[in-house]
């Protein structure tokens, strides 16, 4: 695509990579079958060969063994250009044709690095890891080499693979730093990047450092614990150096052990003159990782008091060639959030979360008039307008999505479609869990948002038909949108595809009202937990877990009076600091009626079966927006995975590789960090508020009793219970999420099984996928891999104090 190209020539990278590697082997040879897998947006996935192998009933392939009934081994021969893809694939095969089986013979035992791209994952000797859909190509992961034969069974359609044997086990590796800018003229600042350290060794790193030094100016950084057989991206910082004018400048960073070098690299630094965009980076409260935003500043320098806009860009595009698609305006700053990755999460879960922090910095940092805050985006940015814009209507002013699909329901992507439905109850309660996606279920809350749609008529990439979808919804009930179709627009016609003076000019005219004028609200939320409230009024808790709630209120405030209808919720949380504090209000809430008085401190009303009664705050032990709930939000508040050391070897050994693997998907998807450790390292003072993830069961895994003993749902050796059933046997595999003990706000997911098939097939990752839904629990058998739902046992949510019942779970005997 046009846009790519655009932004990829607007990167500031330009690392020089030491050389670390002595020999490359390239893959020429591979054998290739069809075999179908579903993974995707949802929990559920199907894989009959990864069955196989985790049922030991996968053989060694030759070229012409069946694989089934219908489809059998080929022979591929690489390319030129050293690409392996199957028979009549070519480029449409790209990423999930099937499997291709490779070999390499090694005569001794060593250490190597692995590179494959355009894969969606891969399993080397049996062990998994993470793939590259996106032909980034920075990806390596260090492998052990067997003496002998070694095996890979590698998913995609069309990749290149290649080992390299570097001189060092421990080194550094800079193809993927992050990196802020220095602008010109300003002062020495102490700055912050990120390079990965990759540790090819048998144990694990401990007390490395970073050392960057430029112009003589050194700045030592502590590195985190690497363990074995894998890599981190790790912060550094450095003084930047006072520069007159735009450039690159060198700064050298060394690994140390103590006083030894185990790794030299040479990175360049980008200078860019003021005035123009720039790049800041930031510590992300996710996981503690450097991340890193964009800025198109104002003309002149920030005011105090101007308009801020937050941009949010397409598949493919770095934050900083958003930003620089922009003339700096004269009344604001512009923002450009990266979503962890230029694909990341399509600016839904973590995605969404880093929007909301740079959101947050700009504010702090600019100081915005908060009435004058806009939303725009492009592409997969303009399904993210769509998105953020539904999500969090009371933030914006406006907002103005440019050649975006609203839903992945209807557009999908990389990771494909987000189902729409389903007819199995089993299947509608697992995509009950991804509920906060659908937009078109949410259109209600663009009503108090101006809304600017822009979209070329022959867009071939995202068809014009969702810019008309989202005009005709709009239409039926919208007080203040705009439409405007570019005659002859592709998907990307110039810098005016997103910095389109029309946008701005409307935007100018529109203003976020302050909170004491809005007596009127219309709100859409499905979980509390991602968003819970407009401006006064808060869906706290939901009588039926994650399905749509919604609050219409009008107040009077000469009357005294509140009144209004809700849908799907239990306890509704008002804040009344408009009114006079004392005086006494009237609520008509859904035919019943309750007295309240006005105060500093919000009122919660509990509906019950004779109507709506004042109720005091519940506890933070109980669900709410600061927790609620599905397995994805243990991955928040800079968790820590635990894996186990008291299984069999076998059993701690799946249970390391499931943990590097989640590690190596994070940060491929997210440029994220997380901080891996043993079970017996787990203590509850040293990792205090911060969401854990426990890979095993209560028989192998020595912090399950400490983490998990109160949870109705427990996974043993050969036995799960879950809330009066009961299923035995090696083959099943779990997941939930659970408060953790002693925290308001963090909680643990669980991913295990009850024995070595149950466990591997737990290895599948879809939760990293943006808007894929996981409720808060699932029990399953290894069959589902090739069953699809039926080899679900159990999967609902728990109530609103953490107790699992028949009323939210479905169950399959």
């Amino acid at each position: 695509m046009r846009i790519l190209r655009f932004f990829m020539q607007g990167m500031f990278l330009l690392p020089c990579v030491a050389a670390v590697a002595q020999e490359t082997w390239q893959f020429r040879d591979a054998l290739f079958v069809g075999s179908p897998q579903r993974y995707g947006r949802e929990a559920i996935y199907t894989d009959p060969l990864a069955y196989r192998l985790y049922t030991h009933t996968l053989k060694a392939p030759k070229n012409g063994d069946a694989f089934d009934d219908k489809q059998s081994w080929q022979a591929v021969t690489a390319d030129s250009a050293h690409r392996l893809f199957r028979r009549g694939g070519g480029r449409g095969s790209f990423g999930r044709g099937g499997y291709f089986y490779l070999t390499y013979h090694s005569d001794k035992a060593r250490t190597a690095l692995l590179n494959i791209r355009g894969n969606s994952g891969l399993y080397f000797n049996g062990e998994p890891h993470t793939g590259d859909p996106y032909n980034a190509g920075w990806l390596y992961i260090p492998v052990s080499l067997k003496k002998g034969l070694n095996e890979l069974y590698v998913r995609g359609g069309m990749i290149t693979a290649s080992l390299s044997f570097p001189e060092s086990p421990v080194h550094l590796q800079a193809a993927d730093a992050t990196l802020p800018h220095i602008i010109a003229g300003s002062g020495a600042d102490t700055l912050q990047g990120a390079l990965v350290v990759i540790n090819g060794s048998a144990g694990a790193t401990r007390q490395l450092r970073l050392r960057a030094v430029i112009d003589g100016k050194e700045v030592v950084t502590d590195v985190p614990a690497v363990p074995q057989m894998s890599s981190r991206k790790v912060p550094f910082s450095f003084i930047a150096p006072v520069v007159d004018a735009p450039g690159k400048v060198e700064c050298v960073v060394t690994l140390l052990d103590r006083n030894k070098v185990l790794d030299e690299t040479k990175i360049m630094v980008e200078a860019v003159a003021k005035g123009a965009q720039y790049s800041r980076t930031f510590t992300s409260a996710i996981d503690g990782s450097l991340q890193y935003y964009a800025v198109a500043p104002q003309v002149g320098g920030p005011r105090k008091g101007q308009a801020l806009f937050l941009s949010v860009h397409g598949a493919g595009v770095e934050a900083i060639g958003q930003a620089r698609a922009y003339q700096p305006k004269d009344w604001g700053t512009l923002v450009a959030a990266t979503n962890r990755r230029p694909r990341g999460f399509n600016w839904e879960d973590w995605g969404r979360i880093d929007a909301l922090e740079v959101l947050a910095i700009a504010r702090k940092s600019f100081e915005p008039d908060p009435q004058q805050i806009y939303l725009t985006g492009h592409s997969m940015g303009g399904h993210g307008t769509w998105f953020l814009g539904a999500t969090y209507p009371a933030s914006w002013a406006a907002i103005a999505p440019s050649a975006g699909y609203p839903t992945l329901k209807g557009y999908g992507s990389a990771d494909g479609l987000v189902p729409d439905s389903s007819n199995d109850p089993m299947e509608k309660m697992l995509l009950r869990a991804g509920n906060q996606s659908d937009v078109i279920k949410l259109a209600q809350n663009y009503k108090p948002l101006g809304v600017y749609i822009f979209h070329g008529d022959a867009d071939r990439v995202v068809s014009v038909d969702y810019a008309r979808q989202m005009r005709t919804l709009l239409g039926g009930f919208h007080p203040d949108f705009a439409y405007n179709e570019y005659p002859g627009g592709e998907h990307w016609f110039g810098d005016i595809s997103v910095d389109w003076q029309p946008i701005f000019d409307f935007f100018r005219w529109r203003k976020r009202p302050v909170d004491s004028a809005v007596n009127v609200i219309d709100f859409i939320t499905a979980n509390p937990g991602i968003s819970d409230a407009y401006r006064w009024a808060s869906v706290y808790q939901q009588e039926h877990p994650l399905q749509y709630s919604r609050i219409r209120l009008k107040r009077n405030r000469q009357a005294a009076i509140i009144q209004g209808q809700t849908e799907n919720v239990r306890l509704l949380k008002l804040d009344l600091g408009d009114f006079p504090a004392g005086s006494e209000l009237t609520m008509q809430l859904d035919g019943s009626e309750v007295k309240v008085r006005a105060a500093s401190q919000p009122v919660f009303l509990l509906r019950k079966e004779g109507g709506w009664q004042l109720s005091g705050q519940p506890s933070p032990a109980e669900k709410g927006p600061h927790r609620y709930g599905t397995l994805k939000d243990a991955f928040n508040h800079r968790m820590v995975f635990v894996y186990s050391t008291a299984g069999t070897a076998e059993e701690n050994a799946w249970s390391f590789n499931k943990a590097r693997y989640d590690a190596e998907t994070w940060y491929y998807r997210g440029n994220g960090a997380v901080d891996i450790i043993a079970d017996k390292d787990y203590k509850t003072e040293l990792y205090r508020d911060r969401g854990v993830i426990i890979y095993g069961n209560k028989s192998t895994n020595k912090a399950w009793d400490l983490l998990l003993s109160g949870a109705p749902l427990q996974i043993s050796r050969d036995k799960i219970t879950a809330g009066g059933n009961t299923w035995t046997g090696p083959s099943l595999s779990a997941s939930f999420v659970w408060p953790l003990p002693g925290s308001a706000v963090a909680s643990v997911g669980v991913v295990g099984g009850s024995g070595i098939t149950g466990m591997k097939a737990a290895y599948a990752n879809q939760y990293f996928a943006g808007a894929s839904g996981f409720p808060d629990y699932m029990v399953y058998d290894a069959a589902m891999m090739l069953s699809g739902a039926d080899g679900v046992k159990l999967a609902g949510f728990f109530d609103n104090a953490w107790q699992l019942t028949d009323a939210h779970s479905v169950k399959k005997d």
